[in-house]
């Protein structure tokens, strides 16, 4: 398993599993259940939800999956930006973790920036770290001008990640963004790597995987695992496509390759603003 190390030192899987509109349909929770316990034994131990997925059901179906795992877990969820205060932050996760069935977050998120400002968002983080709830705080959706405004507050300079949107159709952070936060050391968790699977369909990523004899799917998150401290979050509902997506684990694609995906894919050539699902 390739790892991503996090600021304060700990490494964490490059490849994870997302939950995005998982647990909403009780025909495919059995499937769901299947998909996120076998993912465990492959060793994608990261999972990612939110409060806002399915108003909660996410997090029930992964405290679900993850029952009697616990500790093999990475475990990440997301606050909204209304509930980002002194006191709705601290109410908020610890719903999320009634939900989980858990005491802990690994890796606390702010969805994206909302009303609140950051520095109480970040007081309430710290408070819930004080109180063993979330062992790790970071952000979602934020751009460059909000990680500057973030640096200046009291405990920004301590977040862990950013989750943003980021896949080989939606490169513009790579302008400025990027470049910012592998500057300060904050790793990049990659959301809708395969644009909720559009992508899979794109013509030219066909081509280049049919070329060098690998799936889309894979293509696309072997270019995402070439680079260095991202995380990428995949979500599935199916064990199969759960495997193929743990097959990119696998690829090392070379220099060539990545230049034969630059040219079709081509990287920004000025600031854009931030793309967001």
């Amino acid at each position: 398993m390739k790892t991503v190390s996090l600021p304060g030192g700990e490494s964490v899987a490059a490849l994870g599993m997302g939950t995005w509109n998982m647990g909403d349909q009780p025909a495919a929770r059995a499937e769901e259940l299947a998909t996120l316990r076998l993912g465990l034994d492959l060793g994608l131990t990261l999972i990612d939800t939110a409060e806002m997925y399915g108003d909660g059901r996410s997090e029930e179906l992964v405290g679900e999956a993850i029952a009697g795992r616990r500790d093999e877990v990475f475990l990440v969820s997301k606050v909204y930006p209304h509930n980002a205060g002194r006191t709705g932050a601290v109410a908020a996760c610890e719903r999320s973790l009634r939900r989980l069935g858990t005491d802990r977050l690994d890796l606390y998120l702010l969805h994206w920036r909302g009303g609140v400002p950051l520095a109480e968002t970040m007081e309430a983080f710290m408070a819930l770290r004080k109180a063993g709830k979330i062992r790790y705080f970071g952000v979602s959706n934020l751009d460059l001008d909000d990680m500057r405004a973030l640096w200046r507050v009291p405990g920004g300079k301590e977040v862990a990640a950013n989750q943003l949107l980021y896949n080989l159709t939606r490169r513009g952070i790579e302008w400025d963004l990027l470049p910012w936060l592998r500057e300060h050391g904050v790793p990049l968790m990659a959301y809708s790597p395969i644009e909720q699977a559009t992508l899979l369909r794109n013509p030219r990523l066909a081509g280049f995987a049919k070329k060098h004899g690998i799936s889309p799917v894979q293509a696309a998150l072997g270019w995402l695992l070439a680079q260095q401290g991202v995380i990428a979050i995949p979500k599935t509902s199916h064990r199969e496509r759960l495997r193929e997506n743990h097959g990119a684990l696998a690829l090392r694609l070379s220099a060539q390759q990545l230049a034969e995906l630059d040219a079709a894919f081509q990287p920004p050539d000025g600031p854009h603003p931030l793309a967001m699902l």
